[in-house]
């Protein structure tokens, strides 16, 4: 088995942002709502996720319910599968750091509180899901991130050593993860959170994927 690093997806490895807006904005004009979000300001939100979304528009227009979200999610998925990859795209050099670290022998994975199988139709649409030995999203399993089964379900897959992996992601969601696990975490300051994720704490941070082999030799070797 390998050393080993496990990728978030959304805001780590690509921006995806502006899919998820374009998806849920489709949800509260079928609401009839008049409410949007920002596909600048509002990065943020989309990337904690659709039912975030939801939720944040509602609460703006003052409509917010719960039975409203728990209504509308399933067709913001459907909404955002069908338009997966419109605005979204890798981050610069996210390809090469991958490839750099596969060359070097280290197990890599993907580990995402996206569903799995619109993970895997984006990495795939985006030319990059053959570079991940493991792909784990949201409803692979019975939990999702912070809770650390999904990401040892990641190591495991890929062929990694546990005792020897670490996660790179984006959020305090990734933080509480690999905290979880008792493994490292490097953080990207390049995401909608930029440089507020080193106050997180995290063992290491990047303002560009460049500089992510270095760190992560630093951190497991």
């Amino acid at each position: 088995m390998k050393k080993c690093v496990i990728f978030d997806l959304d805001g780590t490895l690509a921006d995806t942002s502006g899919d998820l807006i374009a998806a849920a904005n489709a949800c509260f004009d079928g609401m009839g709502e008049a409410v949007s979000l920002d596909p600048l300001a509002d990065a943020g939100v989309a990337l904690r996720g659709g039912r975030r979304m939801l939720t944040e528009g509602l609460t703006r227009a003052g409509r917010m319910d719960e039975a409203t979200v728990d209504a509308w999610y399933p067709r913001l998925l459907e909404f955002y599968g069908e338009s997966i990859d419109v605005h979204t795209r890798l981050y610069d050099g996210a390809v090469e750091a991958v490839q750099a670290l596969r060359s070097a022998d280290y197990a890599v994975g993907v580990c995402t509180n996206k569903p799995e199988a619109l993970a895997h139709v984006l990495l795939t649409s985006l030319g990059v899901r053959d570079l991940f030995g493991s792909l784990i999203g949201a409803d692979t399993g019975p939990t999702r991130k912070p809770d650390v089964a999904p990401y040892w379900a990641s190591v495991d897959l890929c062929g990694g050593r546990r005792e020897a992996s670490l996660l790179v992601g984006d959020s305090d969601t990734d933080r509480k993860t690999a905290a979880a696990a008792g493994v490292p975490c490097v953080l990207v300051t390049f995401a909608p959170e930029g440089d507020a994720v080193r106050a997180l704490n995290p063992e290491g941070v990047i303002d560009h994927f460049d500089e992510l082999s270095g760190v992560v030799r630093g951190l497991i070797g």
